[in-house]
């Protein structure tokens, strides 16, 4: 039996809420990650029983995953995946064991092919793609016990733990009039967090004014947030209200504080610590309500160093922080995230169907090989590169049945998995299934003495794509088409010679040798 033993991936365990630093209480977990019905992506399953040394088997039946807050699961039901279950073990020594057999489900775990893989706690820690008869991903993961589920998402689109202490901060410091520095890396949502903080605070009836301190002219980033009169400067030829006084009442966003400049600098500590400001020009001082809400992702701390950002002001901006995580910290996000963006795409286009398809046998929009590669990617742009990339799969493949990869993106994310040559399917589709003809179907299983695997290789499609085509075909049968006492008639005049009986019955050979083996037959005796 094939066996894989995944690398060790370092990270760190998550940690309780509430100030508490012991660590949280982790369980084995599967999310639904890739589905052909897209509206099941972020369903989970909680192996509970795995700790306690008790098996936990995966099939088409069985186990019931939910969704947040439901009481009544569904299991995965998709007709290519083997209601032969695959079995979840733990291992003595710590980690998780999969085992599965070579004539059920066909599995890609982590983008290798195999039929039984050992798991480490670093790996399961980082979590592990496990493709489904190339149509259903679920991620291998660890969860919180306590961990937060609910349905009120603030905005934010994601159920991982790092996402749920974001929000549970969010709510801690809403409703209170205190500064908010968002820290984190460049396109991970911080302007989310500062919308999910006006909405949910008492100025939510006021605006929300956003400025990127990046994009002003240092010569008028002054004059651009704290107003300016009339001839103050060159080309000043009228009065300038400014973003303080335009967000008066609500709540001022400013992104990318660490690029103010030093007088801008000055300024932001004055209106922090008196809550008066000057307009560039002005000799009176001008009271502003307004709740100030920064972000960054720089290294404050080593600017300092540098002379070119103010301790005081870093002090009186950080009346309180949240730091929001990179989304490779927030694997089981990728998909809930794609899909999302996918979805507002299909619809702009008017294929928002492409999602949920009527027949349970078509093949997937999103391929589990293309799913997989998505959650295995690093994503140095974060959120704001994986919208990038749903739109341009999004728009590369209008009118197509399922996506696939083209050269930009290729570039873009780098090289595929070994799982994406050796495993099925490709990303890249190479030929449609509409395309093969009922004579060269049936000639290529016959040349194929009926192997499925080499078939839809030789054909070109995927393995789904082929048990699709034989499925719909009038002049092609499968065993469950042949009788008991067909297959044993041929089992004797054969003599128990299992390719003889493929050759004469023409149905697949692993499928006949399993049904042999039902039925209890033995080769004759000399």
């Amino acid at each position: 039996m094939k066996q894989r033993l995944l690398d060790d991936v370092s990270t760190a365990s998550p940690k309780r809420h509430g100030g508490d630093s012991r660590p949280a209480v982790l369980l084995p977990a599967l999310t639904l990650v890739s589905h052909p019905l897209a509206s099941r992506v972020g369903e989970r399953f909680v192996m509970e029983s795995l700790p306690r040394g008790r098996p936990v088997a995966l099939s088409r039946n069985e186990p019931l995953f939910t969704r947040v807050d439901e009481v009544v699961g569904r299991p995965l039901a998709d007709p290519f995946v083997s209601r032969r279950a695959l079995r979840f073990l733990p291992r003595p020594e710590g980690g998780i064991r999969l085992e599965g057999e070579a004539e059920g489900t066909q599995v890609v775990a982590g983008g290798v092919p195999g039929v039984s893989w050992d798991f480490r706690p670093e790996a399961l820690a980082a979590g592990v793609t496990l493709e489904l008869a190339g149509r259903v991903v679920v991620l291998l993961h660890l969860v919180a016990l306590e961990e937060e589920r609910s349905a009120d998402t603030l905005g934010m689109v994601g159920q991982s733990a790092a996402l749920a202490r974001v929000r549970t901060r969010v709510r801690q410091v809403a409703d209170l009039d205190v500064p908010v520095l968002i820290r984190g890396e460049t396109g991970t949502g911080k302007e989310l967090i500062a919308r999910a903080l006006h909405q949910r605070g008492p100025r939510s009836k006021g605006p929300f004014v956003s400025v990127n301190l990046g994009t002003l002219a240092r010569e008028l980033a002054a004059a651009e947030l704290f107003g300016a009169q009339r001839g103050a400067y060159t080309g000043a030829s009228q009065r300038r209200e400014g973003f303080f006084r335009a967000a008066h009442g609500g709540t001022l966003f400013l992104d990318e504080v660490g690029e103010a400049p030093a007088e801008v600098q000055v300024a932001l500590l004055r209106v922090l610590e008196t809550g008066e400001m000057y307009p560039v020009g002005a000799h009176t001082p001008v009271v502003t309500d307004v709740r100030l809400v920064a972000a960054t992702d720089a290294p404050l701390e080593d600017l300092i160093e540098q002379g070119r950002f103010r301790a005081p002001l870093l002090h009186r901006l950080s009346g309180y922080s949240i730091h929001m995580p990179p989304l490779r910290e927030r694997r089981e996000d990728i998909s809930l995230l794609f899909h999302h963006f996918a979805r507002l795409e299909l619809e702009r286009l008017g294929e928002g169907w492409r999602l949920e398809p009527q027949d349970p046998y078509a093949e997937p929009w999103l391929p589990a090989a293309l799913a997989s590669r998505l959650l295995r990617h690093d994503w140095p742009g974060n959120v704001r590169q994986l919208r990038n990339v749903a739109r341009q799969l999004v728009i590369s493949g209008r009118g197509q049945p399922r996506l696939q990869m083209d050269a930009a993106l290729e570039a873009e994310l780098g090289p595929g998995s070994p799982g994406d040559e050796e495993g099925e399917p490709t990303l890249v589709a190479r030929r449609k299934p509409s395309e093969v003809t009922e004579r060269e179907l049936l000639d290529a299983l016959r040349e194929c003495s009926w192997d499925l695997k080499g078939t839809a290789e030789k054909l070109g499609i995927t393995r789904a794509s082929l048990y699709n085509l034989v499925d719909r075909s009038p002049h092609i049968r499968t065993v469950k088409d042949v009788s008991a006492e067909e297959i044993t008639r041929c089992f004797k005049a054969c003599g128990g010679d299992l390719d003889a009986m493929v050759r004469q019955l023409e149905v697949s050979r692993r499928a006949l040798q399993r049904r042999v083996r039902e039925l209890g037959l033995e080769p004759p005796t000399s």
